[in-house]
């Protein structure tokens, strides 16, 4: 029996831009409510989030309530990190701060069994396996990996060819604000000079037939993003949505409070 179908690696396979959203609540709670609403997938973020494995296995559970596919981003480019998420399950991971190919490279290993990588093989024990069921896991698995690096510094921008170049790698991620700031204008992801390199990236990474994956908490910006031909697109994330329904609450309340 082979490992299911990744829907998020079939569907930007067949041109289709996935649209999702980026859970950063560290509950299942969210993660199923976001996993119900209608998106591609949820983007459990293991790398600002105040996450672990446990909270992130409880959190793909959760997503596997709804029709959104799970995703995550893990806190470091560190083998034994990336086979613990991968062991859970979830066979759609973006890997941060990737500068150059040859950090891309060591990044597609650490996902792929022997002998094509050096993932440890422990799948026997693995919620990836169902606990055994699967038998052909180790033969199957690597194929419906769909993985992110992400580019997020002047380096990458400068090594983006290359990177985007790496066998293995699906496509690169761009992360404006950190881009923003190696470009001394933290804070200012819409700056001219960061789009400037942002757009450069998405046309480096298609023509090297990758696909670009992108987040932004502004409409805008996402609007500017797909209509650049954004493939794999967060609209927004948990955390910034239900703050920003909290507070327009409270500014309502403020406005009755003296009626």
């Amino acid at each position: 029996m082979p490992v299911p179908v990744n829907p998020i690696k079939a569907g930007l396979a067949d041109g289709k831009r996935q649209m999702g959203l980026w859970i950063a609540m560290a509950h299942a709670t969210s993660a199923e409510i976001a996993s119900k609403a209608g998106f591609d997938f949820c983007l459990i973020d293991g790398e600002h989030a105040p996450n672990d494995i446990p909270l992130v296995l409880d959190q793909v559970r959760a997503i596997g309530c709804g029709s959104a596919a799970a995703a995550a981003r893990v806190p470091v480019g560190d083998t034994r990190i990336i086979k613990q998420y991968l062991d859970l399950g979830v066979q759609t991971l973006i890997v941060p701060m990737i500068d150059t190919s040859e950090q891309a490279r060591a990044i597609v290993a650490a996902t792929r069994y022997p002998p094509e990588g050096v993932r440890g093989v422990g799948a026997a024990m693995a919620r990836a396996s169902n606990f055994g069921e699967i038998v052909d896991v180790t033969t199957t698995a690597n194929a419906q990996i769909c993985l992110f690096v992400q580019a997020e510094s002047k380096k990458s921008v400068e090594n983006i060819d290359e990177i985007a170049g790496v066998e293995g790698v699906d496509g690169v991620f761009i992360g404006p604000a950190d881009m923003a700031a190696d470009m001394g204008l933290p804070g200012q992801t819409g700056h001219p000079d960061v789009q400037a390199a942002v757009k450069h990236c998405f046309e480096r990474i298609h023509a090297a037939g990758k696909k670009v994956g992108i987040i932004a908490f502004d409409e805008h910006l996402v609007r500017i993003y797909v209509d650049n031909g954004a493939d794999f697109v967060a609209v927004g994330g948990d955390t910034a949505l239900l703050a920003k329904a909290i507070r327009g609450a409270a500014a309502f309340a403020d406005e009755l409070r003296d009626l």
